[in-house]
């Protein structure tokens, strides 16, 4: 067995029940600086300005992710950095998450554990100031994974989607499209005769070690641009999780505005997601901070939400009641 699986070795959850399970793997996620952590009905965490932002986001076995092309500590990881991404979106600073856990009772233990080991890594190497204060674990056929991240705005205003106007600048900062050739591949490669998820598979098509594969187990979202980016005067902004073309349309029509590319790109960069990059709109006279790069500006609204030459781009992208093809593996 290769060693992004060793966890699925040991103990069980309905082996040492919920109590010691808590207690394993609270003791690795990264705590933060709550004012009342784990152990308590609630945590307490502070609002310096009397205002936090607060997400929620689901990841489900099957839909979101399978065992046999990613390791428990993948899971975690991803799982966390959906999450700050969206707070990001909003110009804040995440500083807390609760996550809420629902295993199989055949769960090894060491799988829960190497998922808080992601969820800790992520956390150190995008949000260092955020911590897990609370959560709670149980039981279903499933593996289910619930986190609400919540995140400081600092003073700020919180950065809109509706914000958008005529002559602005769009722009973009982080990846377009790695995370979407990564899956495509493990779906060609990264399956057995019978089309099902194979861990083998992937092992022998060289496809584990692929970067874009990598990137859609661990995508590294520009957590930091997000602040930044309203501190340069960001008038609306989004995550980018389901493609930029479907996302790019929800900000247009929240806006009531039509956005134009003004850059060539290719059909995964358009309509791939989970790279979860930002996708903003500055004033024209604006410094674009940080990661940010000009692909277009905003025009008063026409008869399409997106455009390239002139020409309506479909706004599409994941769907998870119409792309996922039932399977788990």
């Amino acid at each position: 067995m290769d060693a992004t699986h060793d966890a699925w070795a040991g103990p069980t959850v309905e082996d040492l029940g919920e109590l010691v399970v808590l207690d394993r793997v609270v003791q690795r996620l990264p705590a933060g600086a709550p004012l009342v952590g784990p152990g308590d009905d609630c945590a307490v965490v502070a609002a310096p300005d009397g205002r936090f932002v607060v997400t929620t986001d689901m990841m489900v076995h099957g839909p979101d992710f399978r065992w046999a092309w990613s390791s428990p500590e993948d899971v975690g990881w991803k799982a966390a950095t959906t999450n700050l991404s969206d707070v990001a979106a909003m110009g804040a600073a995440p500083t807390g998450m609760v996550i809420a856990l629902a295993a199989p009772q055949d769960t090894p233990v060491a799988v829960l554990e190497a998922f808080a080991d992601g969820v800790r890594l992520a956390v150190g190497a995008l949000a260092p100031d955020c911590g897990v204060v609370g959560g709670d674990l149980s039981t279903s056929a499933t593996f289910t994974v619930s986190v609400t991240a919540f995140g400081d705005l600092r003073g700020r205003p919180p950065v809109l989607r509706s914000g958008a106007g005529a002559g602005d600048v769009l722009a973009v900062s982080g990846e377009l499209g790695p995370a979407a050739r990564g899956l495509s591949r493990l779906f060609r490669e990264g399956v057995d005769d019978h089309g099902e998820p194979s861990r083998a598979a992937v092992l022998a098509s060289g496809a584990d070690a692929d970067p874009d594969v990598q990137r859609q187990r661990r995508p590294v979202p520009p957590i930091a641009d997000g602040p930044l980016a309203a501190d340069s005067g960001a008038t609306a902004m989004l995550d980018l999780s389901d493609g930029l073309a479907i996302d790019a349309g929800r900000l247009a029509r929240a806006s009531r505005v039509t956005l134009s590319l003004e850059v060539d790109l290719d059909e995964v960069a358009l309509h791939g997601g989970e790279d979860h990059g930002l996708l903003a709109t500055f004033p024209a006279d604006a410094v674009l901070p940080g990661g940010f790069r000009r692909i277009g500006a905003v025009l008063e609204r026409g008869d399409a939400d997106l455009v390239r030459g002139g020409v309506a781009v479909p706004t599409t992208g994941w769907d998870p009641y119409a792309d996922w093809d039932g399977t788990a593996g």
